[in-house]
């Protein structure tokens, strides 16, 4: 019996979550890969998977066997490249995982230049709010905002982006300028809900040192953030935006900021900003591909928006 590659079936059927899908993320047939489940059992005499039709579900034994052995097919892959090709350029499959925003308007726009320096680099970005599996997905990094993190990534603070307040001309010439975030409860809000969990995105603020959040009075829902700016060229209200959203409709005066500054010109509520986090599924993620798009980011971004090394 090939040891290895069966534990290699074992680690891809429990990550993907089904024979048919870890088949197809090793290249091989689901019959394949059942009679190496099958042989590694025989091998092990214990059961590891209970399967029926429509179901699979780890027994106790698998889950110990997996936690022992979760890191095997990494690690065999870690060593051969560190022999093989210490110096060697990034090459291969890199897929990146994005919330939509930040992926639509930042790092789509750096990575031709990245491809170009990494000719041997395939690049795949991934935009979406919803939560990533990077084990089932194949995904080796995913950008994420405070909500989205979860206990078992790794998660390096990369940046810590403005957030603006703002609206257009024509809604505050109707409706008036709020003074303060408190009287955001008297004006149409154009809200961002979370599709993850539901939750609208609240709208933070900082004063005297203080932290608190803006209550909302009418909200017109979306959980795209280019729609929520297209609602708000549109006279439909206030809305929040990352500064990396708002900026050319600030310059144009399409858009106008509000509640930044009191009248002697001091700050007197400052928009709590978004925090950026590039995630990992464990250390081992940490390949040469990966490393190279984390130095291009801190290189692409660090000095505008404080990327911590």
């Amino acid at each position: 019996m090939d040891l290895l590659n069966a534990i290699r079936s074992f680690i891809k059927v429990v990550e993907a979550g089904s024979i048919a899908a870890g088949a197809r993320s090793l290249g091989l047939s689901p019959a394949a890969v059942s009679q190496n489940l099958a042989r590694l059992e025989a091998h092990l005499q214990v059961r590891l998977l209970t399967r029926t039709t429509r179901s699979m579900a780890l027994t106790p034994a698998g889950t110990l066997y997996y936690e022992r052995v979760r890191q095997v097919d990494r690690d065999l892959a870690q060593a051969e490249l560190a022999v093989t090709t210490p110096d060697s350029e990034p090459q291969g499959r890199l897929c990146i995982a994005s919330t939509s925003a930040f992926g639509r308007h930042v790092l789509a726009p750096l990575i031709p230049a990245f491809s170009a320096r990494y000719p041997q680099l395939s690049i795949e970005l991934v935009t979406t709010d919803r939560r990533v599996n990077h084990a089932r997905e194949d995904v080796d990094v995913s950008l994420r905002i405070a909500p989205q993190l979860e206990d078992h990534l790794l998660a390096r603070h990369i940046a810590r982006i403005p957030f603006i307040c703002c609206a257009s001309p024509g809604y505050l010439a109707s409706a008036g300028v709020p003074a303060t975030p408190e009287a955001l409860r008297d004006h149409r809000c154009l809200v961002f809900r979370y599709p993850v969990d539901g939750r609208f995105l609240r709208w933070g603020f900082m004063r005297d040192g203080l932290r608190f959040d803006a209550d909302f009075g009418t909200v017109l829902i979306s959980d795209d953030i280019d729609a929520l700016t297209q609602m708000a060229l549109h006279d439909g209200g206030i809305t929040r935006l990352a500064e990396f959203i708002v900026r050319p409709y600030l310059a144009s005066g399409a858009l106008v900021p509000v509640f930044e500054y009191s009248d002697n010109g001091q700050a007197y509520a400052q928009t709590e900003p978004m925090d950026i986090y590039l995630c990992l599924a464990d250390r081992f993620a940490m390949t040469v591909k990966v490393r190279a798009f984390m130095d291009y980011l801190h290189e692409c971004l660090g000095d505008s928006w404080k990327i911590q090394a």
